[in-house]
């Protein structure tokens, strides 16, 4: 759902930062303090892309925060540089090439990994910093004499040589930050990005190359973090050396906790907390040194009775309201017989046509698949073919195999001998991604699906893998911008009966709403092959119904491939079915063929073959 009003957050930061002269002070806040205030939530805009929107935990974004400031610093102390600005941007850019540096290496690894390669990187840039470097940056002493900005307008000089001056440079920067942020989390890009934190692998079946995107939010936090800190050194007039520190790191995380992830404003607002705590327990209360650990007490405390940080416990309560307020409405009569679920009066959404690829003959191939986990044989030597337009269906025992097979066809799983050719193209050995933005994909047996998002969030998801490619980085354009990507997230939610549940979170739908949500994301990469595992499992007779009613559906001009336990819904979908047994082929036929099929009932019908004849 767009925003209906979608400046809205930028207007009241506006007004927000021009009323908080005014009003802070009363509340013993100190100019300085709000300086600080406003670099620390400008800090925390990149962290909470990487974070709270992509699902990276990073304990080293103080090594960005100190080579953006201390390059900045030089230029403008040590190499005699007059362009304030210039020299700020410059060392926003050197932060930002480091860590693609950084993320190349760092990306390798994912979860508790990923965070422990970060706290190393940030130890060694400290010790970078104090000592090979220590000529440039000045060691433990730091840069002194960074100038303050001003800017000559010809009729005039604006100089930002006071506390109060200093604010309005800053909080127009931060003001810059937050208008850029908002643009990246609502471009298709954010959109990526939070499939990302949710559900990675999902989001890399759909499509997506999850790597590119991963370095890229992780680009964008350490230009953040880049600078934040060259502001940093022109604010102090002085760039400290424990910019660099673990220290810095540690605070911007628990800064972010406190104030709400994936929020944006939850930096800000953690920062706010943060430093007028701070400020209160050594100037006011004089703790001295104790006053980190009644701070870290009080971390404890939010973080424990406020889960989603203070943003986010507003974000919930305001939904909470609005939930109320919806429920407390008279319900609306609905006609159920309108409301019948009819997918043949539905129009089709036709194969994207991937170049010259063929409408006739074999679509997929598979000759010689095996799979070996050690001594153990999943599938052996399997022969396979399916042509265009064909409904086959595969069918077998528990441990035939059949599961393994279907992440071999779609690259999920590299196969130990045998190859794959799909539309005359070998995609043996290419990765998950590749074969989908080919035209093959699958929806999962156990539901895959982006649960904190929305149902249209989910398919805008699973669009835009087919309508912009595997990656892209159009980072400041909105998802209504994307060519036809709101014509397919319509058409699928219809083609699977969820258009009046588009706006409705993931997790608040019924089971088989999800079962269908699992196939409309396989459903919106407009696949040429749909391969669906166990499409129809846990679903109640009357859902199991509708199910083959939409299968029936999605299966004109397309290919597909169905795995299911319910013989007479597949036998009554599908033309052609293969038999699975031990890894092997057993027999393939029709599904009059393999009811009447003396191996298959001895191998797996057994006894019920008198129900299904």
């Amino acid at each position: 759902m767009q925003m209906k009003r979608p400046y809205l957050a930028e207007l009241i930061t506006a007004l927000a930062l021009i009323l908080a002269p005014f009003v802070l002070p009363h509340l013993g806040f100190s100019p300085s303090t709000m300086n600080r205030i406003l670099i620390w939530g400008l800090f925390g805009l990149g962290f909470d892309i990487l974070f709270g929107y992509t699902g990276l935990l990073s304990f080293g974004q103080s090594a960005f925060y100190g080579t953006g400031g201390m390059f900045a610093a030089y230029l403008l102390t040590e190499a005699g540089f007059d362009y304030v600005m210039v020299a700020i941007i410059l060392g926003a850019v050197v932060a930002g090439a480091v860590g693609y540096l950084i993320g190349l290496i760092a990306l390798r690894r994912t979860g508790i990994y990923f965070a422990m390669i970060t706290v190393a990187i940030a130890e060694v840039f400290f010790f970078v910093e104090f000592n090979p470097l220590s000529a440039y940056t000045g060691g433990e002493n730091g840069l002194p004499g960074v100038p303050t900005p001003e800017f000559n307008l010809g009729f005039t000089v604006l100089k930002f040589n006071t506390d109060w001056t200093m604010y309005i440079f800053l909080a127009f920067w931060y003001f810059i930050g937050i208008a850029a942020a908002l643009r990246i989390v609502r471009s298709p890009v954010g959109a990526i990005l939070s499939a990302i934190r949710d559900n990675p692998l999902r989001a890399a079946a759909l499509g997506h190359d999850i790597h590119g995107y991963k370095l890229t939010a992780f680009v964008v936090a350490a230009i953040y973090a880049g600078f934040a800190g060259g502001l940093l050194g022109t604010m102090q007039g002085f760039m400290p050396p424990d910019a660099f520190m673990f220290d810095t790191s540690g605070q911007l995380v628990m800064q972010t906790a406190i104030g709400g992830t994936g929020t944006l404003f939850g930096p800000l607002v953690g920062a706010t907390v943060w430093l007028y705590l701070s400020d209160f327990f050594q100037n006011t209360l004089h703790l001295g040194a104790t006053w980190k650990l009644v701070l870290g007490i009080v971390f404890v405390l939010l973080v424990v009775f406020l889960r989603h940080g203070i943003v986010g416990a507003i974000v919930d309560l305001y939904r909470l309201v609005a939930k109320a307020g919806k429920n407390a409405r008279p319900a609306e009569r609905v006609d159920t017989a309108a409301a019948a679920f009819d997918p043949a009066a539905i129009e089709p959404m036709p194969a994207r046509r991937r170049g010259d690829a063929a409408t006739s003959g074999p679509i997929l191939q598979a000759s010689g698949l095996t799979k070996r986990y050690g001594g153990l044989a999943a599938n052996s030597d399997i022969d396979f073919s399916v042509d265009h337009g064909e409904m086959r269906g595969i069918i077998g025992p528990n441990g035939a195999g059949k599961t393994t097979f279907f992440k071999m066809l779609t690259c999920e799983i590299a196969p130990t001998s045998g190859t794959i050719m799909f539309e005359g193209r070998d995609i043996t050995g290419k990765s998950v991604t590749d074969v989908c933005q080919f035209g093959l994909t699958k929806s999962y047996q156990i539901n895959q699906l982006f649960d904190r998002l929305t149902v249209r969030r989910n398919l805008t998801i699973a669009a835009l893998g087919e309508t912009r490619g595997k990656f892209r980085l159009d980072l400041f354009k909105g998802l209504h911008g994307v060519p036809g990507l709101g014509e397919q997230v319509e058409r699928t939610a219809a083609l699977v009966n969820l258009t009046a549940r588009l706006d409705v979170p993931v997790s608040e739908l019924a089971y088989g709403e999800k079962r269908r949500l699992e196939i409309g994301l396989a459903l919106a990469t407009s696949p040429s092959l749909l391969l669906l595992d166990e499409p129809l499992a846990g679903m109640s007779p009357r859902e199991r119904v509708e199910t083959v009613a939409l299968l029936k559906a999605i299966a004109r001009g397309r290919t597909m491939i169905i795995i299911d336990h319910d013989m007479d819904a597949l036998f009554e979908l599908v033309g052609k079915v293969t038999v699975l047994q031990e890894g092997k082929v057993l027999v393939e036929g029709t599904p009059a063929e393999i009811k009447t099929n003396a191996k298959v009932q001895e191998a797996y019908l057994g006894g019920v073959h008198g129900e299904m004849a």
